[in-house]
């Protein structure tokens, strides 16, 4: 046995010597080398760059994000750092690293003598042979050439950079921890805070990471971490880098507040993402950018946007109150209408299923059975499913059940209400805040504020009446008949709209047709342009400009009128901010540049946007300045009185203080939309600052978010709201109102004509293209006034069609007279005449009429 021993130890002792040997031979054949002229004028050092995450900023410097892969490192200068973080390093790795040139005898004599002996004295590597190893070989490799080319390397930087240099890159490059790599971001990982702000006990917890980041992690084992720093402390005090006094005080400081609940998980899932739906947004517009070798997960870009964090802040959570309020009421007004039926059908199906005999007959409510069916799988089969699959080795019987239970969820989760917001400055494009759901993570990545395409309802009726404003054929003082009317489509088929909550109110004038979100009027309105101008006017306001999409979101059909296309809120928004930024082009972008590692600007989006306006010139006026003033004076009147005058507290929340306490108002406008069956509800407005489009909907066509939840009762007040809170301290700024070719007159609120003293119906001053203004005084004021046919109509209790139909008719060819205000006064029951093409005259039929009821005095938000 002791010979046998004595045996392996002269192996040892051999092979250190040949070790010692090699690197000998191998020192000096590096020295010789690096004295060559000839290496030093063709020498190729790769280009130190390590991976870095790309920074996401806000439109103020904030930082939102950053995208990364596996690893997290941010770089810091050396004389950044403080003074005992460099001292512990040097300490623990290479108290010579100041005086030798790139490796240590003494070191590789320690670490030959502990191979020898088995004992763990550490390696022998200095820091340049570390951080030469690291970047020119593969540490893996446990082998004498392994060693000998990283002292080769080590010996080059040495003759390429200064020790300060090389301890920069060190302290940068080096993996310290769960995805960590370099000091900043190691300290940032551990304790929350900068590298340059780090203790001197936390500067001993960072060192002992170099030799082993999973054994000394202190969020894993704080125990050995406990006496690895210590260890590292003694050693800085015998060097005299701290006093005892002050390394037992920072020792027993770090302890005392230390997280022992805390657990360790890579840095990139604990990366933070203040704006996650807007980061998405903007690394899919990178992914769009990029091109070649960019890789926006590895070369440390500075990515510029457009979002400001304070208003992203405000439109999560209103939005998140808002999506609350409404799964509430949605759930709410479902069992409701559960309840009735069951209440009303339930039991009369099961009396008659017991008088009769008929078991199978009987019933209980789906409600009912879709809840039992879920207790009893969860509570019973799962269990027992599981239990199987594991005793009998039967996995495909767990995986079969399972992938039904999930599509049992996916159901479920169809019937919530989601939301969306994005708010974009008029004069710049620029997106400040952007909502895509209810909340964001693998399984909800719908970015619905840009990619939803759903029904704006009746938000989409102003880019239309701007076209009408144009035709000249209507202005703001247009009188129109809200009355129920008959619409032929292009394929003759009839098209007959309702009105909100089926009301009706006679002869109204234009922008307040718009104001209160009037069907009739509105579809009269596009009837009178034709389809053409307002698809044209509709797809220059939303940015349409592909033949192939402006055919597959407009339908040549009526209901196309009423909001029944498909489009992003986005492209709503960006029609109004159209409207608020005096008819010129907004282009919505959230990047306005990117720096590379150096600060040197390779993309430049936000110049390509701005070149591209120059270029079109005039082509940029999407409408005239005039078009754009008119349609802002109308649908201020839907803040003022309108379906959004609730959300908007009937104008209070645009009400502030100047730092004098003076109060001001600051103007808005915009416009509210609730879609057939009550299954989407929008609020779109804006300011001179700020456009906002808000959604609310199901991303499964066919759910009804009920009678109560609407555009002006659900979106409006979260519109109002948010909108309050994005202008606080911004001062007053009124719409820009063109110099020539707008002409503002008081006209009768009745008749829409020149008001005359007798006018008893109130006045409203509203502005004209110029030579379009009325030029006739009202004459339905004063003692020769004449009577609107109307009047005697909406008091009636029946309105009466003659022509032999019964109700099924009315879905035939059906031909509808325009009325004309020379109609005689005096007529008793309204007669339509209602008569299909030749249908011989009969006795009348009669259907309920609507009974007209007074203006409210404050605007009934359910009246949209």
């Amino acid at each position: 046995m002791v010979h046998r021993s004595s045996k392996q130890v002269s192996k040892k002792i051999l092979a250190g010597v040949t070790v010692l040997c090699a690197i000998v031979i191998g020192i000096a054949l590096g020295l010789s080398l690096a004295a060559t002229s000839n290496i030093k004028n063709q020498e190729n050092f790769v280009e130190l760059a390590p991976a870095l995450p790309t920074k996401i900023l806000d439109s103020n410097g904030a930082l939102i994000t950053e995208f990364s892969a596996d690893e997290k490192r941010e770089l810091v200068s050396l004389n950044e750092l403080p003074r005992h973080l460099i001292n512990a390093v040097l300490s623990r790795e290479d108290p010579d690293f100041y005086t030798h040139k790139g490796f240590s005898i003494r070191g590789i004599a320690r670490a030959l003598y502990g191979m020898v002996t088995g004992r763990m004295l550490g390696g022998g590597s200095t820091i340049t042979q570390q951080i030469a190893g690291s970047l020119y070989t593969d540490r893996t490799e446990r082998t004498v050439g392994r060693k000998l080319r990283e002292l080769w390397w080590a010996l080059q930087m040495e003759r390429r950079y200064t020790k300060n240099e090389i301890l920069e890159i060190y302290l940068n490059y080096v993996y310290m921890g769960p995805g960590t790599f370099g000091v900043e971001a190691a300290s940032k990982y551990f304790f929350g805070h900068s590298a340059k702000e780090i203790t001197l006990a936390e500067a001993a917890v960072l060192v002992i990471q170099l030799s082993s980041p999973s054994r000394y992690n202190p969020l894993n084992n704080p125990n050995h971490a406990m006496d690895r720093q210590k260890a590292v402390l003694d050693r800085m005090v015998d060097f005299g880098y701290a006093t005892a006094e002050e390394a037992k005080a920072s020792f027993d400081e770090y302890w005392a507040n230390f997280d022992y609940t805390r657990a360790s998980v890579a840095a990139y899932y604990h990366r933070e993402d203040a704006a996650p739906w807007f980061s998405e947004y903007v690394r899919r517009e990178l992914e769009d950018m990029m091109y070649g070798s960019m890789d926006y997960y590895r070369d440390g870009y500075t990515v510029m946007t457009t979002l400001d964090l304070k208003q992203q802040e405000a439109a999560v959570r209103l939005m998140a109150e808002g999506l609350e309020k409404a799964n509430k009421e949605y759930a709410a007004s479902s069992r409701r209408r559960l309840d009735r039926a069951e209440q009303t059908y339930i039991p009369v199906v099961n009396l008659l299923s017991l008088y009769f005999d008929m078991e199978g007959v009987r019933s209980t409510s789906n409600a009912q059975h879709r809840q039992r069916t879920v207790s009893q799988y969860t509570k019973t089969i799962n269990p027992v499913v599981d239990l199987a699959s594991l005793a009998f080795g039967i996995q495909d019987l767990k995986e079969i059940t399972a992938a039904g239970f999930e599509s049992l969820k996916r159901a479920a989760a169809e019937n919530v209400v989601e939301g969306a917001l994005v708010t974009i400055e008029n004069d710049t494009g620029y997106i400040s805040a952007l909502v895509g759901g209810s909340r964001y993570d693998e399984s909800n990545q719908l970015i619905r504020a840009t990619q939803g395409k759903v029904m704006p309802g009746s938000a989409f009726k102003p880019l239309y009446y701007s076209a009408a404003i144009d035709s000249r054929k209507f202005t703001p003082s247009s009188l129109i008949y809200d009355i129920p009317m008959v619409f032929h489509n292009e394929d003759g088929t009839p098209y007959i709209p309702l009105n909100f909550r089926g009301e009706w109110k006679g002869p109204v004038l234009f922008y307040y047709a718009l104001a209160h979100s009037m069907n009739v009027p509105s579809l009269k309105v596009l009837d009178g342009i034709g389809f053409d101008a307002a698809i044209d006017r509709a797809s220059a306001l939303l940015g349409i400009e592909n033949e192939e999409v402006r055919r597959r979101t407009f339908p040549r059909v009526y209901p196309m009128g009423l909001g029944i296309i498909s489009v992003a809120p986005i492209q709503i928004a960006r029609g109004f901010a159209v409207f608020a930024n005096q008819g010129r082009d907004v282009t919505p972008i959230a990047i306005r540049s990117v720096e590379d590692r150096n600060g040197r600007i390779v993309l430049d989006p936000e110049r390509d946007v701005r070149q591209k306006q120059r270029r079109l010139r005039n082509n940029a006026q999407v409408i005239s300045p005039q078009n754009a003033y008119i349609m802002t004076s109308i649908l201020k009147k839907t803040v003022e009185i309108g379906t959004l005058s609730s959300g908007s507290g009937w104008g209070s929340k645009f009400t502030f203080k100047d730092e004098e306490g003076n109060r001001y108002h600051i103007p808005a406008a915009g416009k509210t939309g609730t879609t057939q069956n009550w299954s989407d509800a929008w609020a779109v407005g804006y300011t001179p600052y700020y456009t906002t489009a808000i959604w609310f909907g199901f991303d499964k066509p066919g759910n009804s978010l009920g009678l109560s939840l609407t555009g002006a009762t659900l979106a409006g007040p979260i519109w109002g709201d948010f909108m309050r809170e994005i202008h606080q301290g911004r001062p007053y700024r009124e719409f820009v109102k063109p110099s020539s070719g707008i002409i503002d007159v008081t006209v009768c609120a009745k008749s829409g004509l020149l008001r005359t003293a007798a006018c008893s119906e109130g006045s409203v001053t509203l502005p004209f293209l110029d030579k379009t203004q009325p030029s006739q005084y009202c004459d339905l004021h004063g003692e020769n006034a004449r009577r609107l046919p109307s009047e005697n109509y909406l008091q009636t209790n029946n309105l009466t069609i003659h022509g032999g139909l019964d109700a099924d008719s009315l879905t035939g060819d059906l031909r509808m007279p325009v009325l004309s205000l020379d109609l005689p006064s005096g007529v008793g029951d309204f007669d339509l005449n209602l008569q299909p093409s030749g249908a011989e005259e009969s006795e009348p039929f009669t259907l309920p009429a609507p009974s007209y009821e007074p203006e409210p005095p404050a605007y009934n938000p359910l009246l949209e």
